[in-house]
């Protein structure tokens, strides 16, 4: 079952956060910055929403949805973010079904023009992922600034 995140979901979410970060980019995050991070987008969907795998009531992975206004669409694209699945359950399909239920919500509103995410350079089997998704790789590359 797929379902929006709420704030008992907070320890499970902020967990998998974590697990995320060190898993892929080898980053130990700060759990009380991530804390006030999560609990600030659950409290307010205006920041983004999270939704979340879940069976035999045990939340087995995650999908984070947040926003950016596109101008010259008049819309939102919605990028995907925070993915994470349990090691136990991965490679059985559970990223494609919260990538196809956010998919799925993204097509019936006219307030979405796209879905989109970003992937660290070197990971070959997410993107395989993605491709595999009908998703392409954009023509845009990211550049960013991060405060200290």
């Amino acid at each position: 079952m797929i379902r929006k995140a709420n704030l008992k979901d907070l320890d499970i979410i902020i967990n998998y956060n974590q697990n995320l970060a060190l898993e892929t980019e080898g980053i130990e995050l700060d759990r009380e910055t991530l804390f006030k991070g999560v609990i600030s987008l659950l409290a307010d969907e205006t920041k983004g929403r999270y939704f979340l795998y879940e069976t035999d009531g045990e939340i087995i992975g995650q999908l984070l949805v947040t926003y950016e206004w596109s101008d010259w669409r008049n819309a939102n694209y919605w990028w995907i973010q925070s993915v994470y699945v349990h090691p136990d359950y991965r490679r059985q399909g559970i990223f494609r079904k919260l990538y196809e239920y956010v998919k799925a919500r993204a097509e019936k509103e006219d307030t979405v023009c796209g879905l989109r995410l970003y992937v660290e350079n070197k990971n070959c089997s997410a993107q395989a992922t993605y491709q595999k998704l009908q998703m392409n790789p954009s023509k845009y590359l990211m550049y960013e600034w991060n405060k200290a």
